[in-house]
């Protein structure tokens, strides 16, 4: 699939990337952690479908990379005082660049939008079951 306007593919590949990234602390979390095969089975299929949804437009988006020069590498992040507190930041990111990408997959697709849409809520779902079993 190519893109006719490349000009948002890195904002799209950097919240691609933030995503994923935080499912697989959830995952690893409720797998390692916790011990809860419903909920990391739940994160690694959102990650898979997530995948999915994004495949054909991904070697697009590493060839736009240029991390060397993201501005983001150098702010400083804060400290986690607890497993809980690390969970709600990762659920937080997932939400966000969920809703990032939602927005701007519409730009791509009319499907690969509605693909996001529906992973954003099953993260928001995701969250609650996870939270109300720990």
């Amino acid at each position: 699939m190519a893109v006719k306007n490349k000009r948002f593919l890195r904002i799209f590949d950097v919240n691609l990337n933030r995503c994923r990234e935080g499912l697989r602390v959830i995952e690893d979390s409720a797998r390692f952690i916790f011990d809860k095969p419903s909920i990391y089975k739940k994160t690694r299929a959102l990650r898979h479908a997530l995948d999915l949804a994004t495949r054909e437009i991904y070697p697009e988006l590493v060839s736009g990379r240029d991390s060397q020069k993201d501005a983001g590498r150098v702010i400083k992040e804060g400290g986690r005082e607890s497993v809980a507190s690390v969970l709600s930041a990762n659920f937080r990111r997932v939400q966000e660049s969920l809703r990032v990408l939602e927005e701007y997959s519409r730009l791509i697709s009319p499907g690969m939008g509605r693909a996001v849409k529906k992973a954003r809520f099953s993260a928001y779902s995701l969250e609650k079951k996870f939270l109300e079993e720990i």
